[in-house]
């Protein structure tokens, strides 16, 4: 009987998934800049449920997190790195010339 209702939620999960209506915990964090999505999940208690455990994990690795949602959406990337702060902080390089000239 458990695996019959654990096959239904994932099936309910997977229609609310593609059709937009599923809940994601989103989060977004800077150092590094990023955004997360978790779920999918059934319910806003069920995504609220499990947030915690996604803050305890992004805390762990030192991500300074600007703001947490659960929301319906349909994520097309579960990452999303804000390339723009990594191409600043990349190093200038600048050629070495040596001056002289034949």
């Amino acid at each position: 009987m458990k695996n019959l209702i654990t096959n239904i939620k994932e099936i309910s999960t997977s229609v609310l998934r593609f059709s937009g209506l599923a809940y994601w915990v989103e989060i977004v964090t800077d150092n590094p800049r990023c955004t997360y999505y978790f779920g999918p999940f059934l319910s806003t208690k069920e995504a609220n449920e499990a947030k915690a455990g996604y803050i305890e994990d992004l805390d762990n690795e030192s991500a300074q997190i600007i703001f947490v949602k659960v929301q319906r959406c349909q994520p097309s990337n579960l990452t999303i790195f804000d390339e723009t702060t990594e191409v600043a902080a990349a190093p200038e390089i600048t050629p070495a010339l040596s001056g002289h000239m034949s």
